[in-house]
């Protein structure tokens, strides 16, 4: 349990006289993962305490040693051996009898950006990404069911008075008369500054959404969130057992620098005389935001802009491809076909012409003036 990567925390509560939840936060160095677990114990003053150690002592016997490749799988098979050990206890100790356990467990894979997770009952598992905190597990219950399908909204469901019975528990069954897909499973991408929150019902029931977020983006220490969320709970009333484990991949992202930027922009710094040092990331602030917003904009429109202009230049270049035809059309027909005013008047031919075609009636020449030609094919000279 370390305030690095992870850091876990267990709170009695205002009311209750025991504490039946159980934790687990380590850091296995021998497979690079990052174990977190919060587990609440069920059935009674002693029962929920004996169902929540073993199922703690399973865990880290079975997953000590998990590599990349089996991952879910073996979180599987140890939930479900987990499970086998509470029922047959049970069988075994009458006063055990209605104990069982309700837990959320991840595997991280911090280095690969990566982590898994297994989850059976009201525990729940929450993902915060740039102040943004999104439910990841969904509540083995009935007014749960109600709440994540919308029809019960948060408040109501924290009131509702049977919030707390659940319909999916470690030990109720054995896990050969369970079906396969008893225990959710899941994985997703963990990247950089993102933080996971496992933690009990006691936590839930007492804070919503809204609270929990305020309260993990407060604190940059995972010591620190972890106790201020267990003393918000404790505020609220603390009507149950109270148990948060915080997961964090603290890796600086990657930052890429610019070889040479493409245009002057507001969000360089002015040109000086000084050496020249390394665009470094914008800061998270309204008025950058506005910045990057306006050097959007104007990028489209300079789009449009150059958009506009290719297509008048090539409406230009229709237009005078079009003006060019016209004229070529028309030069063309005052070469090939000349036109006469007079169609009775044709030119006259001379006399080498008429010598060598046939003659036809009687043509009458007078040098070369234009001849008016008779109906009966006679051509006299006008």
């Amino acid at each position: 349990m370390t305030d690095n990567n992870i850091f876990g925390q267990t709170d009695i509560g205002r009311v209750r006289d025991n504490n039946e939840d159980a934790f687990v936060a380590e850091e296995l160095l021998h497979s690079g993962f990052i174990l977190g677990c919060v587990i609440d114990g069920v059935g009674g003053y002693e029962g929920g305490e004996v169902a929540a150690a073993m199922t703690m002592d399973c865990i880290k016997t079975n997953l000590f040693s998990v590599t990349a490749d089996d991952v879910i799988p073996r979180m599987v098979g140890t939930l479900k051996l987990a499970n086998d050990e509470i029922y047959n206890r049970k069988q075994l100790d009458t006063s055990l009898e209605k104990m069982a356990c309700v837990l959320t467990l991840v595997l991280a894979d911090v280095e690969n950006n990566k982590f898994y997770y297994a989850h059976v009952g009201d525990t729940r598992l929450y993902l915060l990404r740039d102040k943004v905190l999104v439910k990841i597990t969904q509540d083995h219950s009935f007014v749960g069911f109600l709440e994540d399908s919308g029809r019960l909204s948060e408040s109501e469901a924290m009131s509702h008075p049977k919030r707390n019975e659940v319909n999916q528990a470690l030990g109720f069954s054995s896990t050969a008369s369970l079906k396969d897909d008893f225990i959710e499973t899941g994985e997703s991408p963990f990247l950089p500054g993102d933080t996971l929150l496992m933690c009990s019902d006691g936590l839930t029931d007492r804070i919503d959404k809204d609270q929990l977020t305020v309260i993990l983006t407060q604190y940059t220490s995972l010591r620190a969130a972890t106790a201020a969320l267990v003393d918000a709970a404790n505020d609220a009333g603390g009507h149950d057992n109270i148990t948060v484990v915080l997961l964090k991949n603290n890796t600086k992202p990657l930052i890429h620098e610019a070889a040479k930027p493409l245009s002057k922009t507001a969000i360089f710094p002015a040109e000086t005389n000084e050496a020249a040092t390394p665009m470094q990331p914008l800061a998270n602030s309204n008025n950058n935001v506005a910045i990057v917003k306006k050097q959007v904009k104007t990028a489209k429109n300079r789009g449009w802009v150059v958009f506009l202009l290719v297509v008048v230049v090539l409406l230009s270049g229709v237009l005078a491809w079009m003006f060019w035809q016209v004229n070529e059309l028309q030069k063309r027909d005052r070469t090939i076909a000349p036109i006469y005013e007079n169609p009775w008047i044709l030119p006259s031919p001379n006399l080498q012409d008429t010598i060598k075609t046939p003659l036809r009636d009687t043509t009458f020449y007078k040098d070369t003036i234009p001849e008016k030609i008779k109906p009966n094919g006679t051509r006299t000279i006008e």
